[in-house]
């Protein structure tokens, strides 16, 4: 099969259905094999999943090379987003920084490691305290003037400064974490994304792994790994969890597909029932998931079947906060 297109925004942005978050092809969770992420990469476009997500911060610096090598002859095949928005000294995020003049060296280096000329879709990746919003809007739209970047967008902004920014340059898609286990989009965020005509993408719409049905405790993950510090993987949190993510288990079963299948599914029709284009970008690394990603496409949930997982993982069922404190502590909410 071959992707379907959806719309982010009103400027004119139409990407795969679902996308491809590339972030763990250098970082996070675990090794990773350069070979089979090019792989992995030559396959999605094989697949029509073109929408590639990235960033600077990714390695640092090496996510973004690793696509510019994958992508070498294939450029006009995807559409390409990456982020700006953190200072990194050493090879480490040591804070934000969304300096105007900050932005322009952050895109030219990151044109560069992409070997390309633009940008498809450029975020902030958190909002900076420092600068004001209308600041990081001007200099993106000068960038949008020069050529150097197609579309803008935004990660884990709160509601006024979506609104901030989309007075001064038009905002695409907004990128948050949003799944069945992470709702916290509902109430604030996805109304405005719909008053504004502003579409939205979500990452970790797997529950970083926990929807796939493929998970264990903290504990048993290796060093390096980013669910070893993840609150929901940890002790009674994870009893709970399991425990709520039966559901999706229990539906992919009677369905003959896999559980991380169900959730994707779950999330395009909420796309349907909000008014709002959602894009998750399921991150992997190989072919055999991202074959299955790809095919939760095709899936279609009935009325019955969304209630009962909207139920089963209802805000107040899902156990632990999504991030440490610190983490938590950079999400514009």
């Amino acid at each position: 099969m071959t992707l379907k297109t959806r719309k982010l925004g009103s400027q004119g942005l139409r990407v795969s259905a679902v996308g491809l978050g590339c972030m763990g092809m250098s970082q996070s969770y675990g090794p990773a094999d350069e070979a089979e992420s090019i792989a992995t990469l030559h396959r999605a476009i094989e697949l029509g999943c073109t929408f590639l997500d990235t960033a600077e911060v990714y390695g640092p610096y090496t996510n973004e090379a690793l696509l510019g090598r994958a992508l070498k002859g294939k450029r006009d095949h995807v559409t390409i987003a990456t982020k700006f928005g953190f200072r990194i000294e050493n090879g480490k995020q040591v804070g934000t920084d969304s300096r105007p003049e900050h932005i322009s060296e952050a895109v030219e280096a990151s044109l560069g490691r992409l070997a390309t000329d633009h940008i498809d879709l450029l975020y902030q990746h958190r909002v900076d305290p420092a600068v004001p919003m209308e600041d990081v809007a001007g200099a993106v739209g000068k960038l949008v003037e020069q050529g150097k970047v197609r579309f803008f967008g935004l990660s884990e902004a709160g509601a006024a400064n979506i609104r901030r920014a989309h007075a001064v340059h038009p905002v695409s898609a907004v990128q948050s974490e949003y799944s069945l286990w992470e709702r916290n989009l509902e109430p604030e965020i996805i109304p405005l994304l719909r008053q504004l005509g502003i579409g939205l993408v979500p990452f970790s719409p797997l529950g970083r792994g926990f929807l796939t049905g493929e998970v264990k405790r903290a504990e048993d993950y290796p060093e390096g790994d980013y669910r070893r510090n993840d609150p929901r993987y940890q002790g009674e949190n994870y009893d709970a969890n399991v425990e709520a993510a039966a559901k999706v288990r229990d539906i992919a079963t009677a369905r003959g597909v896999k559980p991380g299948q169900i959730a994707l599914a779950w999330l395009l029709e909420k796309g349907n029932g909000f008014g709002v284009d959602i894009v998750p970008i399921p991150g992997t690394k190989r072919i055999r998931y991202l074959e299955e990603n790809v095919a939760a496409a095709s899936l279609k949930l009935d009325a019955a079947e969304m209630a009962a997982l909207d139920d089963a993982l209802a805000p107040g069922k899902i156990s632990g906060p999504r991030y440490t404190e610190r983490a938590m502590a950079m999400v514009d909410r």
